[in-house]
Order: structure tokens, then C-alpha cells, then sequence
């Protein structure tokens, strides 16, 4: 049997990938709530798709859980996409130890308040899907780039022991490892050569797969899928 969703929530919202997903689930006939630290980019994929925008630190557990406390006031989502992380690269010994905690806040600690916040709503339901947007930095760790790797590595486990524990109670829980850079209205195509196009990951292929996800038979669930352009080296 197919599942059937009815309103998502897209937590660090964006003009890229978040916005190929609500442009994606909205195809579906979905409600979208759209959450970000600031709104005033979110206008144009506002107006496409019909999206609630809400301003959300995702940094701040107090501003998840009001931002969950309003949306229940419409109903609940029963899809939750976590897409916020922070980067501070530099060499080890150079690390500014309060960025670095801010980078795990929004990274990891973010990711479970977000997850927790919905899983509390979506247990008594037996239904829903919390999908986390990862990174190769989640599965291997970068020279300089310690801080993004610890709160990558902290969201891939976090991921794994909510699907062991919510996938028997209903609640579908997905990682996604992006291994590559995703295309993006700012930043340039990486194009190796004429003959290597698509060198970075379409935002609406992406969105595309986060959708494959969400409609897989609970018989065949899966928690974790890594996805890279053709070109990327293993």
C-alpha cells in the first residue's frame, strides 16, 4: 500500500535543494510550511507552491518547539525534512572553540530537537516520515573541516537509531548522504571538462529520490540512501 502524506515541513529553507522539495511535494497535493532564519528569499518558491513561511532558528530549541507548537494549530506535519547544518573549517588547533559548538548546535543538536518535537506528534498516529539531509562529511571525516564532520557523523546516528527504534512504530526515518555539491541559482556548475556535465547534484533529481523515499512499501523501508553526480569520486 502506497503511504499518503498531507502537510511537510521543510526546516532550513532555502532557494536550492528545499525549494526543489517543496516544489516536489506541493506537486503531490502537500501543504508546505517552509522554516528558515529569515523569510524574505523564501517569496518566489512562496508564491509557486502556496507555502506557510516561518521564521526558525534552528540553532535555538525554544524557536523549534514554538514553531511545532504553532503548526498544531492547523495540524501537525506528517513529513519533517531537517536540512540546516554549519560549517567551520580551519586547522584543528585554530578552531574557534564557541563557533564550533554553534556549528554543532545547528548541525546535530538542532536535527534532535527538530526529530524529537515531531516524533511526539507522529507516535500516537502510527504514521510519518522525519528525513535528514547528510553529507559526505557524514561518513568521512575532512582535513579542517572537523566541525561539520562531528555534527554530520552526530545526524547519520541520530538517523540510524530513530529508525531502529520508530520504523516498527509507523514512523518512516530517512538519511540522505549528499556526496557532492548540489547545483544552486548561486553557485557555479564544477564542470571538470566539456565532455562532464551534470558535475554537481540537480536539486530537483534530489528532490525526486526524497519522494521515492516517502512512497516505498513499509515491507521494504529503507533508512539510508547516498547519492553523488557521475562524476564524483568514491
Amino acid at each position: 500500500m502506497r503511504p499518503t502524506y498531507g502537510h511537510a515541513l521543510i526546516i532550513g529553507a532555502g532557494r536550492g535543494l528545499s525549494a526543489s522539495l517543496a516544489r516536489r511535494f506541493a506537486r503531490e497535493g502537500l501543504k508546505i510550511t517552509l522554516a528558515s532564519r529569515t523569510t524574505g528569499d523564501l517569496a518566489p518558491i512562496v508564491q509557486e507552491t502556496g507555502a506557510a513561511p516561518h521564521v526558525c532558528d534552528a540553532s535555538s530549541h525554544e524557536q523549534i518547539a514554538a514553531l511545532f507548537a504553532a503548526l498544531d494549530r492547523d495540524g501537525a506535519p506528517d513529513v519533517v525534512v531537517y536540512n540546516p547544518s554549519a560549517r567551520v573549517r580551519g586547522p584543528f588547533t585554530s578552531l574557534d572553540p564557541e563557533a564550533v559548538e554553534k556549528a554543532v548546535q545547528v548541525t546535530a543538536l538542532g536535527a534532535f530537537h527538530a526529530a524529537r518535537e515531531a516524533a511526539i506528534r507522529m507516535e500516537p498516529e502510527g504514521h510519518g516520515a522525519i528525513l535528514f539531509t547528510g553529507a559526505s562529511a557524514g561518513v568521512k571525516g575532512y582535513a579542517q573541516s572537523a566541525p561539520f564532520a562531528m555534527g554530520k557523523f552526530a545526524m547519520r546516528g541520530l538517523a540510524q537509531s530513530m529508525a531502529r527504534e520508530l520504523h516498527p512504530k509507523g514512523i518512516h526515518v530517512g538519511h540522505f548522504v549528499i556526496d557532492g555539491g548540489i547545483r544552486n541559482p548561486d553557485r557555479p556548475e564544477r564542470v571538470e571538462g566539456p565532455d562532464n556535465p551534470d558535475s554537481m547534484l540537480d536539486p530537483e533529481a534530489i528532490a525526486e529520490t526524497y519522494w521515492h523515499f516517502l512512497m516505498q512499501d513499509r515491507s521494504s523501508w529503507a533508512w539510508e540512501i547516498e547519492l553523488r553526480p557521475w562524476v564524483e569520486r568514491f
